[in-house]
């Protein structure tokens, strides 16, 4: 099933999405994860399709949505608020909420920020933003100011196979799982072929939530949640603070899958079932 580019202005820049699945479906609003775009949902979209409309969004700065302006940083909660924007643009009163690492994370505030508006929550590796405990918070935060990393052109590759194998190299992604990603993040030019992603996405942030911060904002989340983990757990998404955030939403489900962070491109029919039978519930 070939997905239907979607096309979203919002007043400050515009986002791109690609839409599997009927415009009279139940919309499942889809977000990816750091670096990632649309095409991390290639393989599990087409399988819900047949049931739901699935809007994969591309966040700001990567795919094939707008830059910011020159000056301008990118900041978690800002994230936040382009989705709601998105959703407005795109008449979504009330849908499905999906979400993979960055865009798990994401999607969680959204859900605690706009109750109302989530009717089922999905996350895929993540619950909230990375937190702090407060042991490295001024190293840095002087790091992110001294950060050099700015809007410069990203190196080029002379074709998209050897992307795809950078990209294999630095994530442990196969590559024929890393494909979708790295076919859409890519743009041609005179010297070969570059990501699209804002180079300044690379810049670190130069503060966090503290832990007892985001735990706050998961108890607003009403939905019924299901959370999807990796086993082995993830290096930065330890299993003893994910249970303490878990603890914090009323009403969700843990499931943990063998596997690595992709799941969803790594498991895409085990996490369709998944998917499934949650919003079906």
């Amino acid at each position: 099933m070939a997905p239907v580019e979607r096309d979203i202005a919002l007043p400050h820049l515009r986002l791109r999405a690609l839409a599997w699945g009927g415009a009279d479906a139940p919309p499942l609003l889809a977000l990816h994860g750091w670096l990632d775009n649309a095409g991390s949902f290639a393989r599990l979209a087409p399988l819900l399709a047949g049931r739901w409309q699935v809007i994969a969004l591309e966040l700001p700065g990567h795919g094939h949505s707008d830059h910011l302006p020159p000056g301008m940083h990118y900041h978690f909660i800002d994230h936040v608020r382009a989705v709601l924007a998105a959703a407005d643009a795109l008449e979504l009163s009330r849908c499905h909420l999906l979400g993979h690492s960055l865009g798990a994370g994401i999607a969680a505030l959204v859900a605690a920020a706009a109750p109302e508006r989530i009717d089922r929550l999905l996350l895929v590796e993540g619950l909230g933003p990375i937190g702090d405990d407060g042991h490295h918070t001024l190293r840095r935060f002087r790091d992110a100011l001294a950060s050099q990393a700015t809007g410069r052109s990203l190196r080029a590759f002379p074709s998209i196979e050897t992307a795809i194998s950078a990209r294999t190299l630095a994530s442990g992604l196969p590559a024929e799982q890393a494909r979708p990603i790295v076919e859409r993040g890519l743009r041609q030019d005179a010297d070969g072929w570059r990501w699209r992603s804002d180079p300044r996405l690379n810049r670190p942030s130069p503060l966090r939530l503290p832990e007892a911060q985001v735990h706050a904002l998961l108890q607003g989340i009403e939905a019924p949640t299901a959370l999807l983990l990796a086993h082995p757990a993830t290096p930065y998404l330890p299993g003893p603070a994910m249970q303490a955030r878990a603890a914090c939403v009323r009403d969700i489900a843990v499931t943990h899958l063998d596997g690595g962070h992709h799941l969803h491109l790594e498991h895409p029919e085990a996490v369709a079932d998944w998917a499934a039978a949650h919003l079906a519930a």
